[in-house]
C-alpha cells in the first residue's frame, strides 16, 4: 500500500473547471487534501502523462495498491495469525441444522451458530434458495497488464471523460483497466472495452507490450442503490449478510467488517446501520 492518492484527468476545458469548483467544495466542507493541476502543473508531477490532457484533480488522502493478491494474502496471514482457520468448501450447501447452520467443506462437515453470507457477486446462491429475493447482479470489467515505454505513473489516473484506470503496478508494470460491462454471469469475455480504450491509453500514459496473455475479467457486485447489505437476514437466526460494495469491496472492506462484528456482538454500531438493512429490498 502506498500513500499518494490518485488523480482525475481532464480532456475538455468545461469538465475540469466543473469537476475543479466541486474539488474546492469537498475541501471546504470535509476537509479533504485535494490539488487542482493544470496541464504543465500535472506533466511536471507526471511526466509519463502525454498531449490531450488539459488539467487534472489530485485527490491526495486515498491510498493505492501496487499488488492487491500480496496485500489480500497478507490479510489472510494476519488472520491466522490471531487464530482463524481457512477451510475450502461449497457454500451453496449451506443449510439451517437445530438452533444451527451447518456447510460441507472438504474437511468434512462443520457448523456454527451465526454464519456470515459474504460471496460477492455469487451470494445469490446461497441466499436464493432460502427465499431472498435480493436485486444483486454483477457488473463486469477488465484489465490488462502492460510495459511502460516512458517515465511510468506514480499513482493511479482516471482518465474521466473516456472512462479508464491507469495505474502503476509492482515489477514496472502499468494496469490498465476497464468501465463496467452488462453481460450475463458466465457470458464469454468480449474484450470489445479493452480494445476501444487501449489506442487513446497507449498514446496518453505510453503503454507499451502486453504482459498478460488474456486479459483479466472480474465481476463486481452491484445493487440498485449502489449501497452494499449488511446485517441480519430477516428470516433467519444466525444468519448474516455481507455483500455488494460495488466497486468499493477493496476500500469498503475492513469497515464493513467492524460494523457487521458490532452488529452480531451487541455493540453499539460506530454508524447507523439502516442504509444497509436488507429490508430495503425485501
Amino acid at each position: 500500500m502506498h500513500d499518494g492518492g490518485w488523480i482525475e484527468a481532464f480532456r475538455t476545458r468545461v469538465a475540469f473547471d466543473h469537476e475543479a469548483r466541486a474539488a474546492e467544495q469537498a475541501v471546504r466542507e470535509h476537509g479533504l487534501h485535494v490539488s487542482v493541476l493544470d496541464a504543465a502543473a500535472l506533466r511536471a508531477r507526471e511526466p509519463g502523462v502525454g498531449e490531450g490532457i488539459c488539467g487534472a484533480i489530485h485527490w491526495k488522502d486515498p491510498k493505492s495498491v501496487t499488488n492487491p493478491g500480496a496485500l489480500v494474502k497478507g490479510y489472510a496471514r494476519l488472520f491466522e495469525t490471531g487464530g482463524g482457520t481457512f477451510l475450502t468448501g461449497d457454500a451453496a450447501t449451506l443449510r439451517a441444522s437445530g438452533d444451527a447452520w451447518t456447510v460441507s467443506t472438504q474437511q468434512g462437515e462443520i457448523s456454527a451458530k451465526q454464519v456470515v453470507l459474504a460471496l460477492g457477486p455469487w451470494s445469490d446462491t446461497v441466499f436464493e434458495p432460502l427465499g431472498y429475493r435480493i436485486p444483486l447482479r454483477a457488473k463486469r470489467g477488465y484489465h490488462m497488464h502492460y510495459r511502460p515505454t516512458r517515465q511510468t505513473l506514480s499513482v493511479p489516473i482516471v482518465d474521466t471523460e473516456r472512462g479508464y484506470v491507469v495505474a502503476p503496478m509492482e515489477g514496472n508494470r502499468l494496469r490498465l483497466t476497464t468501465g463496467v460491462e452488462i453481460a450475463q454471469r458466465g457470458a464469454p469475455p468480449t474484450g470489445i472495452q479493452l480494445e476501444r480504450i487501449e489506442p487513446l491509453a497507449r498514446a496518453t500514459f505510453g503503454l507499451g507490450e502486453r504482459v498478460d496473455a488474456e486479459p483479466w475479467l472480474g465481476m463486481r457486485p452491484c445493487t440498485p442503490d449502489m449501497r452494499p447489505v449488511i446485517g441480519a437476514a430477516p428470516r433467519h437466526r444466525g444468519l448474516w449478510f455481507a455483500f455488494g460494495h460495488n466497486h468499493h469491496g477493496l476500500t469498503l472492506g475492513p469497515v464493513s467488517g467492524r460494523l457487521l462484528a458490532e452488529l452480531m456482538t451487541g455493540e453499539t454500531p460506530f454508524t447507523d446501520p439502516a442504509p444497509y438493512r436488507v429490508e430495503r429490498f425485501v
